[in-house]
C-alpha cells in the first residue's frame, strides 16, 4: 500500500487500520520516544513513512513475545545492530516459540486425554501416583473398542469421583497384586493350584470394585486378550517372562471353579 498522489506518509487512523492497533496505542508510542512519525503534511500533521511501518513491525513482533517496551526500544536503537541481527534474532525467538506451544499443545492433549477417561489430576499428581506409567497408554483403543458400552461408561461416571487418595489406593492395590502374583509364579505354582486362582480372583474383584462389575464371562474374554494382545502380552511378561500365559490359565481355571 503507498500513500495517494501528492499525500505525505500515512495518517495515525490509516496505520492503526493496517497495523491492527489502537489510535491510542500509536499515541502512547509517540509519546515514550518509542515509534515518533517521521514526517509531517502540509498542514503539518504527523505522518507515519516506509521507515516508521518497518519499525513498528519490529515493534509489534518484540510485544507479540513479551518484551517490555523499554526493551524493546534498547534493541531497537542500538546502533551497533545490524538489520539481519535482527531478523536473526526474531527467526531464533519464533523457534523457541514455536517449541513451547508445540509442548503447551502437548500437555493440553493429555490432559485432554485425562479428562476423557476421568483421571482428573494435576501433572505433580499423576507422577506422585503412577510414577512414570502412563495410565492414558491405551485411552485412545479403549474409547474404540467398548466406548459404547455399558461397562466403559460406568468405569468413566466411577473414575470422574476418584481424587488422588482414591488413585494412590487403586495403584497400590495394583503393585501388590503384581508383587505376589509374580512371586507365585517364581515359586513354580501352578496356574490351576488355589493360590493363582484365588489371585485371579482378586484381579476380577479389583476391577469390579473400582471401574465396572466383571463376569466370570467378561473375565475370560480378558485372559485371552492378554495372549492375544502383544501389548498386554508384553506388559504381563515384564513382570516375569510367561506370566502372561499363566494368569490367562489361572483366570479360566477361577472363572470355572466359580461356575462349573
Amino acid at each position: 500500500m503507498s500513500p495517494s498522489a501528492g499525500q505525505v506518509g500515512y495518517s495515525v487512523g490509516q496505520v492503526a487500520g493496517f497495523a491492527g492497533v489502537t489510535v491510542r496505542t500509536l499515541h502512547h508510542y509517540d509519546a515514550i520516544g518509542l515509534l515518533v512519525p517521521s514526517e509531517r503534511s502540509h498542514a503539518g500533521h504527523r505522518r507515519y513513512g516506509d521507515g516508521d511501518l518497518d519499525r513498528l513491525q519490529q515493534i509489534l513482533f518484540y510485544r507479540e513475545l513479551g518484551f517490555p517496551l523499554d526493551e524493546v526500544a534498547a534493541l531497537l536503537d542500538d546502533p551497533d545492530t545490524d538489520p539481519r541481527v535482527h531478523l536473526r534474532r526474531q527467526h531464533e525467538l519464533l523457534t523457541a516459540r514455536i517449541e513451547k506451544l508445540q509442548k503447551m499443545a502437548e500437555a493440553v492433549e493429555h490432559a485432554m486425554e485425562a479428562r476423557k477417561m476421568g483421571i482428573n489430576l494435576t501433572p505433580e499428581e499423576r507422577f506422585e501416583v503412577f510414577g512414570d506409567k502412563d495410565p492414558d497408554q491405551y485411552a485412545e483403543e479403549t474409547h474404540a473398542r467398548w466406548g459404547n458400552t455399558e461397562a466403559y461408561a460406568e468405569s468413566q461416571r466411577r473414575a470422574a469421583t476418584y481424587g488422588k487418595e482414591d488413585w494412590k489406593r487403586i495403584q497400590a492395590e495394583v503393585d501388590d497384586w503384581q508383587e505376589r502374583y509374580t512371586a507365585l509364579v517364581a515359586a513354580g505354582q501352578e496356574p490351576s493350584g488355589e493360590a493363582a486362582m484365588d489371585l485371579a480372583e482378586e484381579h476380577r474383584q479389583h476391577v469390579s470394585r473400582w471401574f465396572f462389575e466383571v463376569s466370570y464371562e467378561m473375565h475370560r474374554c480378558f485372559a485371552e486378550m492378554y495372549i492375544a494382545d502383544e501389548r498386554f502380552k508384553a506388559y504381563y511378561d515384564a513382570m516375569r517372562p510367561g506370566l502372561a500365559e499363566h494368569l490367562r490359565e489361572a483366570i479360566l481355571a477361577n472363572a470355572d471353579r466359580h461356575t462349573s
